[in-house]
């Protein structure tokens, strides 16, 4: 992959900053760095001259100043390319993000099978129209639904029935560029950390409700990760212990309350009709009473999932995303009202954001986890 590096791990922190914060000036990046301006002068030289970082002479009234102007530091954002992807058990969505993780294409294909070397094939075939005429691609990422080792080996995907399934090389093999594979959770929650709604916060958390429950933590500005990461936490997460039953039979969790599949079989289970989710919504709206209480009650479980993140892990922002949050539009009252009563009267009140978002999206994350590679080095993220 083409690096800067190597840097220290000095080099790396103003790099870092930069890239996520910036364009800012000398005097803004040391303050925030808690460096002296002659340090920051000696760790931002290897940085100019790699042509990571670049000197931006500010305009207007600023350059009236007496004294040397102000440049302030800058990375070439569309310098280089960087390709993100989303893996589902039916598509594949694709994505080209700057430096700065802006997208500025997106592809998606359908998939017909599961099969490692096909999908592998339809990766690479995207990869390939996406680089189409764009600058350099510097590395690929790839979120699965799953757990995921060594971020190369997708040791377990229900979504696509694989166990042990080499990905990293096998696209790697098609592309001849390097490619990280990740959790798709974990690849979104490192990508709102570092440029999305987490970004500058001490203490982050994400969750995600659709096809499945999903989780994320930031405690001193890092992703934390954990064992089950990829296993669905959300199975074991027991909200009402006599509350509804999933497929194959677990009762009261944040999946057999929250998922999508798990509210559309409840609707099928009493109706004896497929409904889809987003008729679920339409129905609760508009009073249809089965309906109404399906999504009444997933509402008051996201309340009480929403509450004991804030009460235990203590984030400054909680970030609600996924293909299921529209749940948010029809019910969001009562969800707030469920934190409300399961927090400390005098508690502060918890910041819930919520991201309307797509698996484009989640494949930006992806992408994320190759700039991350990039400034910060191989093994760093």
């Amino acid at each position: 992959m083409t690096s800067w590096l190597p840097l220290s791990p000095a080099e790396r922190s103003v790099a870092i900053e930069v890239l996520v914060h910036g364009p800012l000036s000398r005097t803004e990046l040391a303050r925030r760095l808690g460096l002296s301006q002659g340090s920051l002068t000696r760790l931002t030289k290897p940085l100019i001259e790699s042509g990571l970082l670049v000197e931006s002479p500010e305009t207007g009234a600023t350059q009236a100043r007496q004294g040397r102007p102000s440049q302030p530091l800058r990375v070439v954002a569309d310098a280089r390319s960087f390709l993100g992807f989303k893996v589902t058990g039916d598509m594949v969505y694709g994505v080209v993000t700057t430096l700065r993780s802006e997208v500025t294409a997106r592809l998606d294909r359908p998939l017909t099978t599961h099969d490692p070397a096909a999908v592998a094939d339809v990766v690479a075939a995207l990869s390939a129209e996406l680089a189409e005429g764009r600058p350099a691609v510097a590395g690929i990422g790839i979120g699965v639904g799953g757990l995921v080792r060594e971020r190369a080996v997708v040791e377990e995907s229900p979504f696509l029935g694989w166990q042990g399934v080499p990905l990293a090389a096998l696209v790697r093999d098609r592309t001849g560029l390097p490619v990280i594979v990740e959790n798709d959770v974990a690849a979104l929650t490192e990508a709102e950390t570092w440029f999305g709604a987490g970004r500058g916060l001490d203490r982050f958390a994400l969750l995600t409700i659709g096809a499945g429950i999903g989780y994320g933590l930031v405690l001193g500005g890092r992703r934390v990760p954990f064992a089950e990461e990829g296993r669905g936490p959300g199975r074991h997460w027991i909200i009402d212990p006599y509350g509804p039953l999933t497929p194959d039979g677990v009762r009261g969790s944040a999946v057999s309350l929250l998922t999508i599949p798990s509210i559309e079989y409840q609707i099928r289970a009493a109706t004896g009709r497929d409904t889809s989710y987003a008729e679920i919504l339409a129905g609760a709206a508009a009073g249809e009473p089965m309906a109404a209480r399906v999504v009444g009650e997933a509402a008051r479980a996201l309340g009480a999932l929403v509450a004991q993140i804030a009460n235990f892990a203590l984030p400054q922002k909680i970030l609600l995303a996924g293909e299921g949050v529209g749940l948010m539009d029809v019910a969001g009252a009562a969800v707030h009202e469920t934190v409300r009563a399961h927090r400390h009267p005098l508690a502060d009140v918890v910041d819930l954001e919520t991201k309307v978002s797509d698996f484009h999206d989640w494949a930006r994350g992806a992408a994320v986890l190759a700039i991350q590679v990039l400034v910060l080095g191989e093994g760093r993220v």
